[in-house]
């Protein structure tokens, strides 16, 4: 199953909501024991499913509940050091990211 959010973060939580919720009915679960098991306030598993903003923390305690935590691992691809990287970089990872240089232009005039 395919979703176009186009970009829209809320239109992507309020998709995940109702999934959540569909999947916390499919396995006849209440919200109350959901949040219970979850260590979450009803009102947040709410909130949660109506796509409203909740912390990372709380969403990863319902996904963990509900047996998703490997499908979100599976979402976010791991990144290795290629082998070349690795010797043209003395076995280092990068550490942080820089934009490409760019060179300077040549300035258009000149004194002569």
């Amino acid at each position: 199953m395919s979703f176009n959010i186009s970009g829209n973060p809320f239109q992507l939580g309020t998709e995940i909501g109702q999934r959540i919720a569909r999947l916390r009915l499919s396995q006849n679960i209440t919200q109350e024991m959901l949040a219970k098991s979850s260590g979450i306030s009803p009102r947040t598993l709410r909130r949660m499913e109506a796509g409203q903003s909740v912390s990372l923390e709380n969403f990863l305690r319902v996904a963990i509940t509900l047996k998703l935590a490997d499908g979100l691992l599976a979402a976010v691809p791991s990144y290795d050091i290629r082998p070349m990287e690795r010797v043209e970089r003395g076995r280092r990872e990068r550490q942080r990211a820089r934009p490409k240089r760019t060179d300077p232009q040549p300035p258009s005039w000149s004194w002569d």
